[in-house]
């Protein structure tokens, strides 16, 4: 069953704050392991240096912190690692080789990868080898330094190669290696018509980290925002014995950036529920 140490918080929505800030209000929460999204200010993959990356790992150590796994910004970022220009693609598995880097300073568990997009006038097929090549390679980078990769399927609107529960199954089995786990985000799920009972058919004890947010379908909206049955998709998530982690991403259309503990706390007083029955289990 679901454990209340399966739920770490993120600093998704926290964009408009300054790290420390951040983190306080993340052990405020309770929590002792985050999401840490690779966002600026906070610490992202144009900006990094030594004195940066010092600064981050002294507040999350004074604020009781670790980091599970390291999400670079990569949707809205100018980086795209399946790219159908070749510059810019090698460019941007570079930063991705470097954020590798980063999740091993920071000891974090997983780099978070999505499988970016190709040219919207190209086949598909272009941009899929271009993908999985460059995931293979980031992938490997990340092996080498103990540092595993998470891999989350996009909407339509932000990919044309991964969106769904099926070729998400697809691409992760054309990858080489081990060491890369499945991202299962409620409400991408939701926009493809997908289910936690078919993710867990396709992937199992693979499925390391959820997203759980609500929507109408899509819009990443903090809990009770949207009309995804959130309580089932849980309950779902408790029958199949679910053991890693998950965490809240509230995007909307920005303004929870203005107030996220408010949005924060609203996610956690609806979740409480799910993780203390589990818990008294």
């Amino acid at each position: 069953m679901l454990k209340r140490n399966q739920l770490i918080g993120a600093n998704f929505s926290f964009q408009h704050h300054p790290f420390r800030w951040t983190a306080e209000q993340l052990a405020a929460m309770g929590f002792e392991r985050m999401e840490l999204w690779g966002i600026a200010p906070h610490l992202d993959l144009f900006h990094d240096n030594r004195t940066r990356l010092a600064e981050v790992k002294s507040i999350l150590a004074d604020n009781g912190l670790t980091v599970r796994c390291f999400t670079p910004e990569q949707v809205l970022y100018p980086i795209n690692i399946a790219s159908g220009d070749a510059a810019y693609r090698e460019a941007s598995v570079e930063r991705f080789l470097r954020a590798a880097d980063l999740c091993a300073e920071l000891g974090a568990r997983y780099l978070f990868l999505t499988p970016g997009r190709g040219f919207e006038c190209e086949s598909r097929e272009v941009a899929w080898a271009h993908s999985v090549q460059s995931v293979d390679r980031i992938a490997a980078h990340a092996r080498s330094l103990g540092v595993a990769c998470l891999l989350e399927p996009l909407q339509r609107l932000e990919s044309n190669i991964v969106t769904d529960a099926d070729t998400l199954e697809t691409f992760w089995r054309a990858l080489d290696g081990e060491g890369i786990d499945i991202v299962l985000d409620l409400v991408a799920m939701a926009t493809a018509g997908d289910s936690v009972e078919g993710y867990f058919e396709r992937f199992g004890q693979r499925i390391a980290h959820v997203h759980v947010v609500d929507g109408t379908p899509a819009g990443h909206l903090a809990w009770g925002d949207g009309n995804l049955p959130l309580d089932d998709h849980l309950a779902a998530l408790g029958a199949h014995g679910y053991a890693g982690t998950l965490t809240f991403e509230p995007f909307g259309n920005g303004s929870y950036a203005l107030d996220p503990v408010s949005a924060w706390r609203r996610c956690l007083d609806a979740i409480a529920p799910h993780l203390d029955r589990a818990d008294e289990e």
